[in-house]
């Protein structure tokens, strides 16, 4: 878990992903449609990928492993809770308190 939180410090938005999982694709294209730059992680592509991804699933619980988001800091979860604040209409705050987006 060090590691990601490593990854993760300092920067408002972190997503880990896979290049070729639709549904990261989906949350990156979300999440910069706010006008965030996200910090990105493509475990597949990356040489430490298989520990990030064996740290999300064992530490965090996150099943799917991919797409992992965290605002601020903070664990928000993957594709179905980012979506879900996103109908809640809470995702834009989110990323102004953290300071993705100042708008």
């Amino acid at each position: 878990m060090d590691i990601v939180r490593r990854l993760v410090a300092d920067r408002p938005v972190v997503i880990f992903s896979r290049s070729t999982c639709c549904m990261s694709h989906s949350i990156k294209t979300l999440i910069s449609s706010f006008g965030a730059n996200p910090t990105v992680y493509e475990l597949d592509q990356i040489p430490n990928g298989k520990q990030i991804e064996r740290a999300l699933v064992q530490q965090l619980g996150c099943q799917p492993s991919v797409p992992t988001v965290f605002i601020g800091q903070e664990f928000v979860g993957g594709d179905k809770q980012v979506m879900s604040l996103q109908v809640r209409n809470e995702l834009g705050s989110l990323l102004r308190k953290a300071g993705a987006i100042w708008i």
